[in-house]
């Protein structure tokens, strides 16, 4: 952080902490949600049921947060609302979903890897839309990225894990998915303001997914043990719906860019509850595949 220049007039450097303290808060919560997810498939249920429940108990909050973001502000128009639909599906239904199904086949310590390789997906898609050249530079970072995934993956994989392929392959798929709505979500965040675009979408993304679980499952399938509830729950509350607020708190005081780095904690806090809570291996290979997505990462943002 010391690197960070503060404009010209500002006061003591103490005033970054309460949105460092903000974005550090956001961030873990997030990195949350792979163990809560890991725990609640101990109970026997599924990526469909786990996430409806999910998004169950956070939709009335992202529907608070629509209402009030909106107030006093003209309704949205077809054309914005068919955007919004289409970035709700992109961004948090079916990057939710892909993410969850993965959960199933890897640890949290590579979910939140792959997770973390969205700002090389985010490069490439900017390349094929807008024709944004790639430096060497950016090429260089994004490769050593995604050799620590592949430090990490081959080390799952070789644990005689045979479907740590398939769930690597879906967690990519989420990437990319969330990665897509980052890239489109642009213009339309110019126009409706980031926390009224993250409700909408976000509403309509609990939607799908209390209706995907309606038309996949029977009713009798929402009969889950207590501690499931429990964990969807907190997950709801602390890792999906507070985070969002946090993120965008800190954003208003620090800017996207140090909020950006100050995500750089995310694989870290993920690999360390990992450990303490789900009794995941730490090994040399998981700490230089981190180290390398982390170095990647950061590279890759100081040469854009």
């Amino acid at each position: 952080m010391s690197s960070v220049s503060l404009p010209a007039g500002a006061a003591a450097p103490v005033q970054l902490w309460p949105g460092l303290a903000l974005a550090l808060g956001g961030t873990i919560a997030f990195s949350g949600k792979a163990i809560i997810v890991k725990l609640a498939y101990r109970h026997g249920v599924d990526a469909v049921v786990l996430l409806m429940y999910r998004m169950l108990f956070a939709l009335p909050l992202f529907m608070l947060i629509a209402w009030w973001a909106g107030r006093g502000r003209p309704p949205l128009s077809w054309r914005d609302r068919g955007v919004v639909a289409g970035l709700g599906f992109s961004g948090y239904y079916l990057a939710s979903y892909l993410d969850f199904e993965g959960l199933q086949y890897i640890s949290a310590s590579l979910e939140r890897l792959i997770l973390y390789l969205t700002p090389t997906f985010v490069l490439v898609i900017g390349w094929w839309r807008h024709g944004r050249r790639i430096s060497v530079r950016q090429g260089l970072a994004m490769l050593v990225s995604y050799l620590g995934v592949g430090l990490v993956f081959g080390h799952e994989l070789g644990l005689d894990r045979p479907q740590v392929a398939l769930g690597a392959a879906l967690v990519l798929g989420s990437v990319l998915s969330y990665a897509l709505y980052l890239v489109f979500s642009g213009e339309v965040v110019q126009r409706l303001g980031a926390l009224r675009l993250t409700g909408q979408a976000s509403t309509i993304a609990c939607g799908l997914c209390i209706a995907q679980f309606l038309l996949l499952r029977p009713l009798s399938d929402a009969l889950v043990p207590a501690p499931v509830l429990g964990l969807s729950l907190l997950n709801a509350l602390a890792c999906t719906v507070t985070p969002v607020l946090l993120t965008m708190l800190a954003i208003e005081r620090l800017g996207p860019a140090l909020v950006s780095q100050a995500g750089m904690v995310g694989p870290l806090s993920t690999i360390l509850m990992g450990v303490l809570i789900l009794g995941e291996p730490f090994t040399s290979w998981t700490a230089a595949g981190t180290l390398g997505v982390l170095a990647g990462v950061w590279l890759l943002a100081r040469w854009r």
